[in-house]
């Protein structure tokens, strides 16, 4: 099966976090593609591959998470730079590799600027929250 990233909504990965019966890196994962900004606050559950790090991480992304059935990427935006581009380096990884797998590769629309936009009052959709951080450079 070729795998192709799609866009994903906020909600639709908010039902996920939120659901008591879905356990992360074994129902879905979410990779942030995020640097520094990473450690603002990021989606409950996350685990941190920096966008200059994906060509190198993606065979171990594969190896260990290739059997969850969703599988998110997002970066601040998730446009068309690191988020986006995160998830074609993974998927067109996966198809190389010809590993045999159900997964659905997808993109966290508008990013966690969206989600953060969206969820910042809801304590249980953002891990490690630093407000301060949010009223620092990085958001202007």
């Amino acid at each position: 099966m070729v795998n192709t990233p799609v866009y994903a909504e906020a909600e639709e990965v908010m039902d996920l976090v939120r659901d008591p019966s879905k356990q992360p890196g074994k129902d879905y994962v979410i990779v942030d593609v995020r640097g520094e900004d990473y450690k603002g606050g990021h989606i409950p559950g996350a685990i941190n591959v920096p966008a200059n790090e994906m060509y190198d991480k993606a065979n171990d992304l594969i190896s260990e998470y290739s059997q969850v059935p969703k599988i998110y990427f997002h970066c601040a935006l998730s446009q068309v730079r690191a988020g986006p581009k995160s998830a074609r380096i993974y998927a067109e990884t996966l198809n190389n590799l010809g590993t045999e797998t159900d997964q659905k590769v997808k993109i966290l629309r508008f990013g966690f600027e969206g989600w953060h936009d969206k969820y910042s009052k809801e304590k249980d959709l953002i891990e490690d929250y630093d407000e301060a951080f949010w009223l620092s450079e990085y958001r202007s």
